[in-house]
């Protein structure tokens, strides 16, 4: 939870996953809309792709491998530029942040710190590597990196649509459901599974990059 808390510095803030062009086309416009799209993203889209990618790297991580394979998707399945810089910085950073840890059980050091912070991968690789070698359960990183994205977003359109915090506290409780959901469907699935029929978010992430004013870098 520490890993994936807004105070995390990957610098989550400064993304809107292309929520910003939604809000500024009408698409997003308050709390009930809102919660669709994100659960269309959630079930759908990216964040669909992000866990069956994440379980895959997990899995990777835990057999001692880099998840090459599921890194490589990563970056081939970034719908646009900005797409990609949001997964593959934020995984840069999350990478370095987490040197501060080392990976230990029982106040015995396993690992050094290097080998446990993978740097220069697509953020959902990034943080499976990371769970799987410090000993974190699939299920419970699929859960916390899904809320996680789906409260960043939330967030994001709180300032600009703009919502109350009370309606971004409505829309996390009514994504709950839908998080725990694709977190079980994540933890049982494998790469043949990617897949996203979000078209719209890809074409308005697209648009956000030549946005004439605009508050977030995606």
């Amino acid at each position: 939870m520490s890993w994936l808390s807004p105070a995390f510095p990957v610098g989550a803030f400064a993304y809107s996953h292309g929520i910003e062009r939604a809000i500024h086309d009408g698409l997003v416009r308050d709390r009930a809309t809102l919660v669709e799209w994100l659960a269309d993203l959630l079930t759908l889209g990216s964040g669909w792709n992000d866990a069956v990618l994440l379980a895959a790297a997990w899995r990777d991580g835990q057999a001692g491998g880099d998840a090459a394979d599921a890194a490589e998707l990563a970056e081939a399945m970034a719908g646009s530029r900005e797409r990609h810089m949001e997964t593959t910085l934020q995984g840069e950073a999350f990478g370095h942040a987490l040197g501060h840890w080392t990976v230990s059980m029982a106040g015995v050091v396993l690992d050094t710190a290097p080998r446990a912070c993978p740097v220069n991968l697509p953020y959902p690789v990034a943080i499976a590597i990371a769970a799987a070698r410090h000993g974190i359960a699939l299920d419970h990183t699929l859960a916390a990196y899904l809320h996680a994205f789906a409260s960043n977003l939330i967030q994001a359109a709180v300032r600009l649509v703009p919502l109350g915090q009370r309606d971004g506290v409505a829309a996390i409780v009514a994504l709950e459901p839908v998080v725990l959901a694709t977190a079980e469907r994540g933890a049982a699935s494998s790469l043949d599974d990617l897949g996203s029929c979000a078209i719209i978010s890809d074409i308005l992430s697209m648009k956000h990059e030549v946005q004439y004013s605009r508050v977030f870098r995606t």
